[in-house]
């Protein structure tokens, strides 16, 4: 890299990257409710999310690389680190779920699953609008509004979590509450993870607009 491309911002490259990592966490998410609404071939549709999560990791860390190679740059370091952090934390939430449900042979998925899962995929098809949003940061209240909406989501992915804790504790095999609660938190986690990847874009778009 030279000298004028070490000092001027490299607007496009962080946001190209971004944009491509939000694309792999949102075919992931759809991914996701495909497994839980169609509970077949599951060790291979288990396989495309672990293949996507893997995808999401490399574009993660060309998004680290860039950082420490640009002295200037278009968004903040801590930013851009926030950002990259918070989407690739996403996508490994749901892989994680994913695989609980192979690795602990779970027959069926259930309603609360299928929710959740839900959810997580309306989120990030919000959030992959809003991060298109921060290249030009034209219209800062519609990453605003995108990110409120993510919020509510997360709520909402709050009250089916209580809903299915309390209805599986209604249960007296232990072994399957354990396995279903450990999946429903996983799911639960990547909505919580979503609203942090919209905390971080509402950060950006109040701070450069």
């Amino acid at each position: 890299m030279g000298f004028k491309e070490w000092i001027v911002p490299q607007d496009d490259v962080f946001f190209d990257l971004f944009e491509r990592l939000t694309a792999v966490v949102t075919l992931a998410s759809y991914r996701l409710v495909d497994l839980v609404e169609d509970f077949s071939n599951v060790r291979k549709k288990v396989q495309v999310i672990d293949q996507l999560e893997h995808e999401g990791d490399k574009i993660t860390h060309e998004i680290y690389e860039q950082l420490n190679q640009t002295f200037i740059t278009p968004l903040d370091h801590e930013e851009i680190s926030r950002l990259a952090s918070a989407l690739d934390d996403i996508i490994d939430y749901m892989k994680n779920a994913s695989l609980r449900m192979l690795n602990y042979g779970i027959i069926e998925t259930d309603s609360y699953m299928i929710e959740l899962a839900r959810l997580i995929q309306l989120s990030v098809v919000e959030l992959e609008e809003a991060v298109k949003g921060i290249r030009t940061l034209k219209h800062p209240r519609q990453i605003e509004q995108r990110c409120i909406e993510v919020n509510r989501l997360e709520n909402l992915a709050d009250d089916v979590l209580n809903h299915a804790i309390n209805e599986l504790f209604k249960s007296t095999d232990a072994l399957a509450i354990i396995k279903k609660k450990d999946i429903y938190e996983y799911l639960e986690l990547a909505t919580d993870k979503c609203e942090d990847v919209a905390n971080v874009l509402s950060d950006i778009a109040i701070r450069h607009s």
